[in-house]
């Protein structure tokens, strides 16, 4: 046994790096007292035990060497779920059987071909595991009907493997961490400009894998977008797709795998097109009398122009809580020390754009705060066309009810539409009274023209609404390559796709 201590881990239970920890804010502080909270301690990680490994480790230390072969309590339970509050709080109360039996870390593209060719000779479950941030279950396989599972964790595959300046392009291996792609392409007077929440431990093929969308998005654009060409591994060969900049050969193959979330293939490595780094960007915030006139002016950048990098339009309550702002504040970013006008809205200066920027990765260190408070907090998120974001708004109000206080922010916006984003605040409930309340609010988002995920993915918590989003004869097509690409279905059973 080896423990895998070479990279940073998560804390256990929360978010990220302990010494980021947050103290909450008076005014969150004010909204606790009102939910009656009550602190409830977490198991430490410690005094925890999964089930004993079921698989032999000796064939796959054969494949990447007996050094990054890791069967040790600590190193499987951290790979035994994502991010989401449910994960959580399952996490603080101790329950560990959906913890992997062996955690492995290849080097190579050839190493992640040979260890999916084992794994599906022998029948075990493959997990494949970047940053560990999903949030919809997208690390919660169903594996009842293998021999066993193995976490496929591809830290190791961290470089940059070639970058073209001419072209604008880059591939880097699936496995770099953000940050870390960031400062290499920095170097070099490059950018991505994909910043999302995760950014700090998501990775460049956990990107690629759930169609990730970042906080400059408007400006950048979706990481689907970016990507030119992947490399994939499967238990049936290698494939790489993406030759061009644009082809007419046949349907575009990078498609069946940006979003595959690990179903049909391991990403290896993915070509980005960059940006040249900006000199400066500059944020501003404004406020509107209402989030309705804020819609209005958005929507009126998107379609219409100018378009600027970040555009961040918070609801009446999220304005108050987070920025202590009257009406709907907007964030907005541009490569110009001077932002241009917006009719109805009232200047508040760049003070307020330079706090959102500093904090723009403090959320899920506030959520750990709250849920050491006692409180229970989530998100979630979907996308729309123009004309239904009102109704879809007020819809998801509605479903849930009068037992959260719900703040919503607009982040991601295109000609036809924009993503909605919820962040809901309560007293403690459990995981399972979660997916209740989740369920009728995934209903509701179906039922106002909203799709179930516009940037979080479908997981194993959200692939019930994705069918009946799809459709049968959708699901059915993703199985037959499935089948293809996958025969003894190992790679991440009962994800995206319902086992059959």
């Amino acid at each position: 046994m080896s423990h895998m201590a070479e990279r940073a881990e998560h804390l256990w239970g929360g978010w990220g790096d302990p010494a980021n920890a947050m103290a909450l804010p008076p005014s969150i502080q004010s909204l606790l007292g009102v939910l009656n909270t009550a602190p409830a301690p977490a198991t430490p990680l410690a005094d925890l035990r999964p089930a004993p490994s079921r698989v032999d480790p000796g064939p796959l230390r054969d494949i990447v060497g007996a050094a990054h072969v890791h069967t040790d309590d600590a190193t499987r339970l951290r790979r035994s779920g994502g991010k989401s509050t449910p994960d959580l709080l399952r996490q603080r109360a101790g329950e560990v059987s959906s913890a992997p039996d062996v955690v492995v870390c290849p080097s190579t593209h050839d190493e992640v071909q040979a260890l999916l060719t084992f794994c599906s000779s022998a029948r075990l479950a493959v997990v494949p595991h970047g940053g560990g941030t999903s949030v919809v279950g997208g690390l919660s396989p169903q594996a009842d009907r293998y021999a066993g599972v193995v976490a496929i964790d591809l830290w190791r595959l961290n470089s940059l493997v070639d970058l073209d300046p001419v072209s604008r392009i880059a591939t880097l291996s699936a496995g770099m961490r953000a940050p870390d792609a960031e400062t290499i392409l920095n170097q070099q007077g490059f950018t991505l400009g994909h910043f999302p929440q995760s950014f700090e431990y998501a990775t460049i093929g956990g990107f690629a894998a759930t169609r990730s969308s970042g906080q400059a998005s408007a400006g950048y654009g979706r990481f689907d977008a970016m990507v030119v060409a992947l490399t994939v591994a499967t238990p049936a060969g290698s494939l790489t797709v993406g030759r061009a900049p644009a082809s007419a050969a046949g349907p575009d193959l990078r498609q069946l795998f940006l979003g595959s979330e690990g179903t049909l293939g391991i990403i290896t490595s993915v070509t980005v097109r960059l940006r040249p780094l900006p000199p400066e960007t500059t944020y501003h915030g404004w406020s509107f009398p209402t989030f309705d006139e804020g819609l209005d002016a958005v929507r009126a950048l998107a379609q219409d122009g100018p378009l600027p990098t970040v555009l961040r339009l918070s609801d009446e309550l999220e304005s108050t809580l987070q920025y202590s702002t009257d009406g709907a504040l907007l964030i907005v970013a541009t490569p110009h020390p001077h932002p241009h006008p917006l009719p109805g809205a009232t200047g508040l200066g760049p003070e307020i754009g330079e706090k959102w920027l500093r904090g723009r990765y403090s959320g899920p260190y506030l959520r750990d705060a709250l849920l050491d408070a006692g409180a229970f907090v989530e998100t979630l998120e979907t996308a729309a066309f123009w004309s239904r974001l009102p109704q879809l708004y007020r819809a998801v109000r509605d479903a849930f009810g009068d037992t959260f206080l719900l703040l919503c922010h607009i982040s991601h916006v295109y000609e036809t539409g924009a993503s909605l984003y919820f962040t809901a605040v309560g007293p403690m409930i459990s995981p399972a009274h979660w997916s209740e309340v989740k369920a009728a609010v995934s209903d509701a988002i179906l039922a106002n023209g909203g799709t179930i995920s516009h940037h979080h993915g479908v997981g194993t918590d959200h692939r019930d609404w994705y069918v009946r989003e799809v459709g049968e004869l959708a699901i059915d097509t993703l199985r037959a390559a499935k089948r293809r690409l996958d025969p003894h279905g190992i790679l991440n059973p009962g994800v995206l796709i319902p086992l059959p």
